[in-house]
């Protein structure tokens, strides 16, 4: 017989709970949760509009009870009462309009159904009244999810779930209802998926902490997080703040979408969330948000983003301690699996978090670029300036600038120490594209004559270019092609240079950080 977790039981609340009157029948709020997999019997309410919703005493239809009594960070006691809010089905409805914009602004690919965003928006005003009364009663069943690979950065594949556009549209309704109640009881150190919040700031953070002479980093990647999420673990999580069980069927509802292979199989989903949809980074932060509180119980300084967190000690021994104790948390409490080849207790310029790598210095860490974020470069650079591509010179120049300024607007992030790798880049652009116009020239009579009108010694140009059968990937690292076509003709026709675009970046004045006193008014 399996036991039941104490952990995972929903808190059942002492007497009656809170009753809503609606058409003179009385609803029981409160009560036992009922799990995802019972079929629990809907409340059909008669459909509130904006005008007639929101309760006297209560803005937005929502009530809070016991709002005063936050989670401490130190995590919570034994004996502390989950607050309970009304988050309600008719808040989701009145957020649908809504949340098609913002399905409308992402411009995502179509679902299993193949009907895009201007094929819904064309049928909007019809399908609107309808979804809102199949939610009302229940009724709705979230469609299927089709399974796209991609390639991931450090190797292999991920899997995204693409929902259709109508169920991506009521995800986005959900979430606009619990992210404003969940987002302040998130702590800080989490980064991931949040407002005003990004990967600057959590590698921000980072550096502070290595700064304080937290020099060792316990860095723990969860494995196939997305796709091993507990949902019964998840659904009692939920059903600790959320009194609405029709709300917390849709969310079950949606969990269990089943998912379209790339080869038409469809398959059950048990566990996971949907990467791809609105809903499932809120869902992810729920459920690791009780791993950052355990972590500040511990009083640990760490930064998590997502499914990656990064643990920082002084030593090696702490390290080691820590992460025996964390793995055995995730393992065991959140039935999660750490994984063992991607995580380790290192120095923080040996590891990757987030693109980039931390280097303790006499004086603030220096952020540097990650050895995989590197590598990833110099790869699209290739993929940006193949030889046969037939474009034109300007044509390749303008792809790379593109590429560069997007590039740069992420890992500006980067202190000075990356100078001599900005310079190598710059380097490898220039003779990629050397070797792009010596293609274009084709014969070597041509390059020949080329290199001369462009300044070089006659006799050198004639002896560089057939002195051997060079081909031309080694012809452009030549000495006689590197004076014909210096780094100004390219930088004449456009070409940004990295490290003169980071140099500028660096020699921009910092604004100091202003102390704030608490004046004693009475006093003054």
């Amino acid at each position: 017989m399996k036991t039941r977790q104490k952990s995972e039981s929903p808190i059942v609340p002492q007497g009656r709970g809170n009753s809503l009157s609606i058409d003179g029948n009385k609803q029981r709020r409160g009560g036992k949760g009922t799990p995802v997999k019972e079929g629990a019997k809907q409340l059909v309410l008669p459909f509130a509009t904006a005008e007639t919703f929101p309760q006297k005493g209560h803005a937005g239809g929502r009530r809070c009870a016991d709002r005063s009594s936050r989670r401490k960070p130190q995590g919570p006691k034994a004996n502390d009462k989950p607050r309970k809010c009304e988050l309600a089905m008719e808040e989701v409805i009145g957020n649908l309009q809504s949340a098609f914009i913002k399905v409308e602004a992402n411009q995502g690919a179509p679902g299993p159904d193949r009907q895009n965003i201007d094929t819904v928006k064309q049928s909007l005003s019809i399908i609107l009244p309808k979804l809102a009364s199949s939610l009302m009663d229940g009724s709705y069943q979230p469609g299927d999810i089709r399974r796209v690979w991609i390639p991931k950065s450090g190797g292999g594949e991920r899997g995204l779930g693409i929902p259709n556009v109508v169920d991506r549209m009521v995800a986005e309704a959900v979430r606009m209802v619990l992210e404003p109640f969940y987002e302040p009881t998130f702590h800080k150190s989490s980064h991931g998926f949040r407002p005003d919040r990004s990967c600057h700031t959590a590698i921000t953070e980072a550096q502070t902490y290595v700064q304080e002479g937290y020099e060792w980093v316990v860095d723990i990647d969860l494995e196939k997080f997305f796709d091993r999420v507990h949902h019964q673990r998840l659904m009692a999580i939920l059903a600790r703040n959320i009194s609405d069980k029709r709300l917390l069927s849709l969310i079950g509802r949606m969990l269990k979408a089943k998912v379209v292979m790339p080869d038409g199989v469809k398959v059950s989903t048990d566990e996971g969330l949907p990467q791809g949809g609105p809903l499932s980074p809120l869902l992810s932060n729920i459920v690791l948000s009780e791993l950052d509180q355990e972590l500040a119980a511990r009083e640990l300084r760490f930064v998590r983003y997502a499914d990656d967190c990064n643990i920082y000690v002084r030593s090696e021994r702490a390290g080691k301690r820590v992460m025996a104790s964390v793995e055995r948390f995730i393992s065991t409490r959140l039935r999660l699996k750490v994984n063992q080849s991607k995580s380790a207790v290192a120095k923080p310029e040996t590891r990757h978090f987030l693109g980039f790598r931390l280097l303790a210095t006499d004086g603030k860490p220096e952020i540097l670029l990650s050895e995989r974020s590197e590598k990833r470069l110099r790869e699209r650079i290739l993929e940006l300036t193949p030889r046969s591509a037939g474009r034109s010179l300007s044509s390749t120049i303008s792809q790379i600038n593109r590429y560069l300024q997007g590039w740069k607007g992420f890992f500006g992030k980067c202190t000075a120490g990356i100078g001599w790798v900005l310079q190598g880049i710059d380097a490898h652009i220039r003779r990629r594209l050397r070797a792009i116009v010596l293609k274009h020239w084709k014969r070597k009579l041509t390059i020949a004559k080329r290199l001369i009108q462009l300044g070089v010694n006659r006799k050198t140009a004639w002896r560089r270019v057939y002195e051997s059968r060079k081909g031309i990937w080694a012809l452009s690292h030549s000495s006689a092609v590197e004076r014909g076509l210096r780094n100004a003709y390219f930088a004449e026709r456009g070409l940004v240079s990295l490290k003169s675009s980071f140099e500028i970046l660096w020699s921009k004045p910092i604004a100091p950080v202003q102390l704030t006193l608490d004046w004693d008014t009475a006093r003054s």
